[in-house]
């Protein structure tokens, strides 16, 4: 029987992912570490914060692994759970594991402790980036009904890897934020339809955003992570203006397009309004018939 990533709690994303009986977590729940923010403002804190970090094995290899809870203030980052996936990164560069997962839910920074998270995502950024300098890969795995947003779609964009399922989703600004900022015109964020071939993983996959695309499967995404393990990308000056470009040339090739069915079929998708229907080997054959240049 298939488990569902999107329906799994994050304590059972982690048990499932990894090789069994091999996790052992730091700052666990006998550890209480809180946010010193939420009691003061009379509002409901959990006991690890909202993320679960700590060390286990995948296909018998070591790995460190953070997975953010979205049932909790949809895992907003604040000042503890930053602190915490800022010491599971800062770990990597002692213990030298073959990747380090970051199990990704995430609708951006607590507005109850703002400040204290937007300077945690400066710093959890900061520390991504050493671990990839010491060549260490870290892969961000996305699934959850949450999505990963906000400062966490940064970090997401950050790392070596991204494997994303058809139900997950991935931007800077959520659908909500950018209707309330500029209007339902703009962006209806209860078009469920729109949202999703805008923010969803398979418009993600197409635009070379994220490197796999799976179904929402705990075996798929254990494959899909065991498969990176040790593929670290080398992070250079070349690569960043790499980047640079592709973003500049992609705002070039699709600026004037109005959704994003648009764009797949700029990108040699005959049939885009089909896409919404396809499931993940699809997508792969799709890109390989169309032999597609991606964004």
């Amino acid at each position: 029987m298939k488990l569902s990533f999107s329906e799994l709690s994050a304590r059972e994303r982690v048990a499932h992912l990894l090789d069994a009986a091999s996790f052992k977590e730091i700052l666990g729940p006998s550890e209480r570490v809180v946010s010193p923010h939420l009691a003061l403002l009379g509002v409901p804190f959990s006991f690890d914060d909202g993320v679960v970090i700590g060390s286990g094995r995948l296909n018998a290899q070591p790995v460190l692994i953070a997975a953010q809870e979205g049932e909790f203030m949809g895992g907003g980052v604040g000042e503890v759970h930053g602190a915490k996936l800022v010491g599971i990164l800062h770990r990597a560069l002692t213990t030298k594991p073959a990747a380090v997962l970051v199990l990704a839910e995430s609708g951006g920074v607590r507005l109850h402790e703002a400040n204290a998270g937007l300077i945690a995502i400066s710093e959890v950024m900061r520390a991504l980036l050493d671990v990839r300098a010491a060549g260490i890969p870290v892969v961000m795995l996305i699934g959850g009904a949450n999505g990963c947003f906000g400062g966490m779609g940064l970090i997401a964009r950050c790392a070596d890897h991204i494997v994303m399922s058809d139900a997950a989703r991935m931007s800077m600004s959520g659908p909500e934020v950018i209707e309330s900022s500029h209007g339902v015109e703009e962006f209806d964020s209860r078009d469920r339809a729109l949202v999703w071939r805008t923010t969803g993983g398979k418009h993600r996959f197409l635009m070379g955003d994220c490197d796999q695309l799976v179904e929402d499967d705990m075996d798929a995404f254990r494959a899909a992570a065991a498969a990176l393990l040790g593929d670290s990308k080398k992070l250079t000056l070349e690569g960043l203006l790499a980047e640079q470009a592709m973003l500049s040339e992609r705002i070039e090739r699709f600026g004037d397009c109005h959704d994003a069915l648009e764009i797949w079929q700029r990108l040699g998708v005959d049939h885009p309004e089909q896409v919404s229907n396809m499931e993940a080997a699809q997508m792969q054959h799709l890109l390989t018939e169309n032999a597609m240049e991606l964004a």
